[in-house]
């Protein structure tokens, strides 16, 4: 009855509603009725011909590990009584080259599991791909394919930078992934992943992209989506709606050790160029040019005038580095790489290890209020450097300005320049009020004061003194410190006076 006399009054009110609107038009002129757009109908996507495109391509991966009589290579393991390995064999769980009675005692070798993921088929001779974390410290690789075959792999190369492993199976005539292009992911856009989350093979699951160049802490920029990845899909293949490979599934963020709604995938343009290199030489070369770089925060792009938060700050040079050639110094901030801009922090080692080691490029660097370019020579990757700490020196000085900021400063001397491999800087013998809140202390060195170098402590104090003057009174001041290897820029607020 209520649903009639709603349908009875919604009648009423649309027949009210025509002649309402029959009047308004009747005021109007006359114009020819336009046809109005059709709105989109989207449903959810069908996944079904996506999973028996790609599916076949998709591997599951488990590892052995060898396993002597007196405990396992890693780690230990309690011995094998009869009973326990009768037991274990009535459930079917395999014992791996161990023939009964050989899981008691000593003296004897065994291959025990040791760890499941996924990947897949690069290439119809054999290819696989995975993650570095799968096939990490195993000595035997088992691949089975969708249709149960079972290959003893062979590991091409792994890089555990940006955790990329490659296998290779004695096979031919396997299905291939189709790869895509990473750039043309954009948020919103439905995926699907394909793995052996805890064993379970060819488990499919599905979601949207939750957001793209997603830094986490490790070398290069994830996909982040909501699709559900679990221990064992590590190494599978994140799918568009096309068929083709974007990511790798690689990570999870969790707190309980299982799905929360949020992965991560390795960019696929990223994971081929590292391929490329493993399957040339077994290994990945990578370019350098020698700095230690850090984040610039808004506030100290403001202070020193580079506008917006972007680029490296060079905290430190190595000595002998293809950037110190190219008159790279601390404080520089570098926001272009052979003209590409780095727009955060991880930008620039990213770019700089894809550049062959022995090409030239071009660094820009923002110094003073100026942006430089300079030329160099990329170099290969290789452990850098520690560098010298400050020592004591004489001149102290402490005058207005100096004593506006909290600070007492001396001049270095030529022997701690030395050390420092530096002309320029005084070094700070104490600190009070602002200087001390900032958390700066007697020992650091003083490179530059609202980007001007300072050599001396007289500099010093003209330097400030002019921070510190006119329009500038009463707003912070910025300070490029060293401490260590290490240089920063600090901000102090004077002190009234």
């Amino acid at each position: 009855m209520l649903t009639r006399v709603i349908q009875q009054r919604s009648a009423v009110a649309l027949a009210a509603a025509a002649i309402v609107g029959a009047s308004a038009l009747a005021l109007l002129p006359h114009e020819p009725a336009q046809a109005q757009p059709a709105a989109v109908a989207r449903g959810l996507p069908d996944f079904t011909d996506l999973v028996e495109q790609v599916g076949p391509a998709v591997v599951n991966i488990r590892t052995l590990e060898r396993v002597s009589g007196g405990g396992r290579r890693s780690r230990a393991l309690p011995q094998i009584d009869e009973e326990t390995e009768d037991m274990l064999r009535r459930f079917g769980i395999p014992l791996p080259n161990m023939p009964r009675g050989q899981g008691r005692g000593q003296g004897f070798e065994r291959e025990v599991p040791r760890g499941m993921g996924s990947g897949f088929i690069l290439t119809p001779d054999g290819y696989v791909m995975t993650n570095h974390h799968v096939v990490d410290e195993a000595d035997e690789i088992i691949v089975t394919l969708s249709d149960k075959r079972e290959f003893k792999a062979k590991l091409i190369g792994a890089d555990e930078r940006t955790d990329v492993a490659v296998l290779k199976i004695d096979a031919s005539g396997l299905p291939a992934v189709k790869i895509g292009d990473a750039s043309r992911v954009r948020v919103g856009e439905w995926v699907m992943a394909i793995g052996s989350p805890f064993g379970l093979e060819s488990t499919v699951t599905a979601g949207i992209v939750s957001a793209k160049q997603r830094d986490t802490g490790s070398y290069l920029p994830f996909i982040q989506t909501d699709v559900a990845v679990n221990p064992g899909n590590s190494g599978g293949p994140l799918i568009n709606l096309r068929g083709e490979v974007v990511g790798i599934n690689s990570q999870i963020y969790s707190r309980s050790g299982g799905f929360m709604g949020i992965s991560f995938a390795i960019p696929i343009d990223e994971a081929m160029k590292v391929s490329e290199q493993l399957r040339a030489t077994g290994h990945v070369t990578r370019g350098r040019i020698g700095v230690q770089i850090g984040e610039v925060s808004r506030e100290v792009a403001e202070s020193i005038g580079l506008g917006k938060a972007q680029g490296a700050l060079v905290s430190h040079v190595q000595s002998g580095s293809p950037a110190e050639k190219a008159g790279v110094r601390a404080g520089d901030i570098i926001t272009r790489f052979d003209g590409q801009p780095i727009e955060k922090v991880s930008d620039l080692p990213r770019m700089v290890g894809n550049a062959k080691p022995g090409t030239r490029g071009t660094v820009t660097v923002f110094r003073q209020g100026k942006s430089l370019d300079l030329n160099l020579t990329v170099a290969a990757m290789e452990p850098e450097k520690g560098g010298s700490r400050a020592a004591s020196a004489a001149g102290e000085s402490k005058t207005a300005a100096s004593q506006s900021l909290g600070l007492a400063v001396a001049d270095l001397s030529a022997e701690q320049k030395a050390k420092l491999k530096t002309q320029r800087g005084v070094r700070i013998t104490d600190v009070d009020g602002p200087a001390a809140s900032v958390g700066l202390r007697p020992g650091d060195i003083i490179l530059a004061v609202a980007n001007t170098d300072v050599s001396s402590a007289a500099e010093f104090e003209a330097a400030a003194s002019k921070a510190m003057k006119g329009e500038k009174a009463g707003k912070p001041v910025n300070l490029l410190v060293q401490r260590g290897d290490m240089v920063q820029y600090v901000l102090l607020h004077p002190a009234a006076q």
